[in-house]
């Protein structure tokens, strides 16, 4: 009987530490490498570069190689889930020489690195988040000139000046040096604060909150289901993902690897200094 529950007791302890080992994450902040204008700061044309210049290209290698001590198992990147089945499509054709990346990051650094470890697939996480149904509403309204004020505000409001106005350093000092500034923890911090300000504090004449709802489906409602679909991958404990999304993500990404008791997260910057 002894013998029974100390065999019963071992296997309880081992069920427990199953349970609390943590599946490492790094998170890896970047811009968007073919720079498609899409975030609220948009990149001009006189200051972009072209990834696919043999200069960086080599950088761009070097950040692989970086990143492959890390030992991935598991890539995410910002593509919507619906798209899967073509970025499998995509990717396998890399795999057997028949077609050239594309300038996105996911392919410049996710393809490249998946190949280099031997990974058969990257996961497409990314989501946009849902709205409170008032604020669908008042966008599908006719009302084009509350919109448009709305809109205005957006990009022309009092908080503009509060925003601290970051310089890419990609043209002049790299790649490298622009993620690892992307992902230093103050710059992080700075970035959330965009979210708190601005349009955060837009009001209508009857929703007073009008502009924490709409910034609670936009951004944070939105990285709530990007983790989540981070969630769904069927990850063991002894898998390591690399989450590969624009920088600003982190701000709220990382708070959440960071507090979530299934991951410990490991910061980027551990791998590019």
């Amino acid at each position: 009987m002894k013998s029974i529950i100390t065999l019963l007791l071992a296997v309880i302890c081992l069920n427990v530490l199953g349970q609390t080992q943590k599946i490492e994450v790094l998170t890896l902040g970047t811009f968007h490498f073919a720079f498609p204008n899409l975030d609220i700061v948009k990149i001009d044309k006189k200051d972009q570069i072209d990834v696919l210049e043999p200069k960086f290209q080599k950088e761009i290698e070097n950040i692989v190689s970086r990143i492959a001590k890390f030992n991935p198992t598991i890539i995410a990147i910002e593509r919507d889930p619906e798209l899967q089945p073509k970025i499998d499509s995509i990717y396998n054709k890399y795999l057997k020489g028949e077609y050239l990346l594309s300038r996105g990051e996911d392919q410049q650094i996710g393809f490249r690195l998946a190949k280099l470890l031997g990974i058969s697939k990257l996961y497409c996480v990314n989501d946009w988040g849902e709205h409170y149904e008032y604020v669908n509403r008042f966008f599908e309204s006719k009302d084009s000139f509350e919109i448009k004020k709305f809109m205005n505000y957006f990009e022309h409001n009092p908080d503009s000046l509060k925003r601290e106005i970051r310089k890419e350093i990609f043209a002049t000092k790299g790649i490298l040096a622009e993620l690892r500034k992307l992902n230093d923890e103050n710059e992080i911090k700075n970035d959330l604060g965009v979210y708190l300000i601005g349009v955060f504090k837009y009001e209508t004449k009857d929703k007073e909150f009008f502009g924490v709802d709409f910034t609670t489906g936009w951004w944070f409602n939105r990285n709530l289901r990007i983790f989540r679909n981070i969630q769904k991958i069927n990850a063991k404990p002894t898998d390591r993902i690399l989450v590969i999304f624009g920088a600003g993500h982190m701000n709220i990404l990382n708070t959440l690897f960071d507090c979530s008791p299934e991951y410990e997260l490991i910061k980027a910057n551990t791998y590019l200094k």
